[in-house]
């Protein structure tokens, strides 16, 4: 089964990344990773770390001549920062760990649960790794799964929706339109394909900005061209949008995802919701909307699959909570870490190669091979049985 593991602190001296169950034969182009991870860092409202940080991978294994070898792919990426912190966060004697130690935890954060839960008492422990900076080797392994998914012509995108207070519909999403999305975004700097919204968004993060706040937002992300099939309804855990929900979840900050129009198809009457299925014989099966988010019972029904992560503001502000400090039980301002005003754009970034760890994870479980071109064998087998049985030519 395709997996992978993400290791390192946020000012150690590297983030390490390992992924398991990779088909052999895949080109692996190292720019393109190089690239994913620039935009990671890339939107307004990002802190002082992403002057210093400028990510690259680097591989020490499962890839050879550009090609996966189907072993392990374990890759690092340096943190240009360590230099600062080698006396605090270093493997052996840290001379200077005393004087910046964290005892007073900030509310929304890992710090106190996490110093609770494995007994630190120097709560640097925790959210060195708690650190969203870990989500950099998710978004270069992700554009690993990217590269594999592409193959297939199945691509991921993302655009952000909401910033604080400010809105705007998103663009729907389709095979014909993705690629007209990704230059509109270009444009933005917040990763928002509506200009008058992305302005808006702008003017909201620099109010945040001067009062010492912090601004959360949602982004959507999805898969365009999906075959149907992916997942399946036979039991809980086999459910695609079960997957897909766990993954988004996962990324930092993110405190609710919905799949398709969830939210607000939970307010509607059945006839508003269901996406009707028709046909004719130049277009064969095929659906006017995409409400239900490309998945009907846990499995892929050929649409774009997306969904949206709702991200909550950044807990470490520059007008700091109250807290404890748990060294001297007197109350005290939490901590202040550099940090982001808004992270969203960045957010939206990582939310794509979860998209495309859990799209892969799927398609590798119907189609998996050792090799890609037994993969390719496998998917063409079920493009003709799509196309002459179910009259789908989608793919």
């Amino acid at each position: 089964m395709l997996s992978f593991q993400t290791c390192g602190e946020s000012h150690g001296k590297a983030l390490i990344g390992v992924v398991t169950g990779f088909p052999a034969g895949v080109p692996i182009d190292k720019a393109a990773i190089d690239y994913e991870l620039n935009r990671r860092q890339q939107g307004y409202g990002r802190g002082g770390r992403m002057a210093i940080e400028n990510d690259q991978v680097e591989f020490l294994s499962g890839v050879r001549n550009q090609i996966s070898l189907g072993s392990p792919i374990s890759f690092i990426i340096a943190n240009q920062d360590y230099p600062n912190w080698q006396n605090v966060m270093n493997s052996g004697a840290c001379e200077q760990m005393e004087e910046r130690q964290v005892t007073s935890p900030r509310p929304g954060h890992a710090d106190l649960p996490g110093a609770m839960k494995y007994n630190h008492r120097d709560m640097r422990n925790v959210l060195e790794r708690a650190s969203a900076r870990e989500t950099a080797s998710r978004v270069a392994a992700g554009a690993i799964f990217k590269q594999f998914l592409a193959v297939f012509n199945i691509y991921i995108y993302s655009q952000v929706v909401a910033i604080g207070k400010v809105s705007c519909p998103g663009k729907p999403v389709n095979r014909e339109n993705w690629q007209q999305l990704q230059q509109d975004l270009k444009n933005s700097a917040v990763h928002c394909a509506d200009p008058q919204a992305s302005k808006d968004m702008m003017e909201a993060i620099d109010a945040a900005r001067r009062d010492g706040e912090s601004l959360g937002g949602c982004f959507e992300v999805g898969a365009v061209g999906i075959p149907p099939g992916l997942g399946s309804h036979v039991s809980w855990d086999a459910k695609l949008d079960a997957l897909l929900a766990g993954l988004l979840m996962s990324i930092p900050a993110i405190k609710a995802v919905e799949i398709g129009e969830g939210v607000q198809n939970a307010a509607l009457p059945g006839s508003k919701v269901h996406d009707e299925i028709l046909y004719n014989p130049q277009q064969g099966i095929y659906r006017q909307t995409n409400r239900a988010g490309g998945l009907e019972g846990g499995i892929s029904n050929g649409e774009t699959v997306w969904a949206r992560g709702y991200m909550k503001p950044i807990p470490t502000l520059y007008k700091p909570l109250k807290s404890v400090d748990t060294r001297l039980w007197q109350d005290k301002e939490a901590t202040v870490e550099r940090s982001d005003i808004c992270a969203v754009p960045a957010a939206a970034v990582v939310g794509e190669a979860m998209m495309a760890f859990g799209i892969a994870r799927a398609f590798l479980e119907k189609f998996g091979g050792d090799h890609l071109d037994q993969i390719r064998d496998a998917f063409e087998c079920y493009r003709k049985y799509m196309k002459k049985v179910w009259q789908w030519e989608k793919i």
